[in-house]
């Protein structure tokens, strides 16, 4: 069992970065994809959301790594916190997208909304686990970002 100051710092240099990464790729990449969705192919969902998803990926690396040396508040190696970023905003916005190799756009559509679900949820748990938040709070806070997100890119797909 790790010691409090030990998980602390597991917290702030690998939890933190990984669940920043794995909500932003999740919640970020939903508006494109599902409105690349509506207004096209499931080809072009897949191709939009593995784009979004890698560029997602790669700016929020950069962003953790560039925002602190790991001087300033401990949080440790800027390279460690921004590749760690950088992944999990990729996997948060691939598997999403991974439906969308179904060519029935519809059924890409219902087992991406299945796999988001599975996704927040998740994210409720590792906030659970490693924040201290209750779980029914964590999926509220969770699922109403996701609402919002998909509300906007099926809103956008629809017009």
């Amino acid at each position: 069992m790790l010691d409090p100051s030990d998980e602390r710092a597991f917290v702030l240099r690998y939890v933190q970065p990984g669940l920043v990464g794995l909500i932003d790729g999740t919640l970020s990449t939903l508006a494109p994809i599902f409105a690349v969705a509506l207004l096209s192919t499931s080809h072009a969902a897949l191709l939009v959301g593995l784009a979004t998803a890698l560029g997602a990926g790669i700016s929020m690396g950069l962003s953790e790594a560039l925002s602190d040396d790991g001087g300033q508040t401990g949080r440790g190696s800027a390279i460690t916190r921004g590749s760690i970023t950088g992944v999990m905003t990729t996997v948060g916005g691939v598997f999403h997208a991974l439906p969308f190799l179904i060519p029935d756009r519809t059924i890409a559509l219902v087992f991406a909304a299945i796999v988001v679900a599975v996704e927040l949820g998740m994210i409720a748990a590792i906030r659970k686990r490693y924040l201290d938040v209750s779980l029914r709070s964590s999926l509220i806070q969770v699922v109403f970002g996701g609402i919002l997100i998909v509300g906007v890119g099926l809103w956008l797909g629809g017009l």
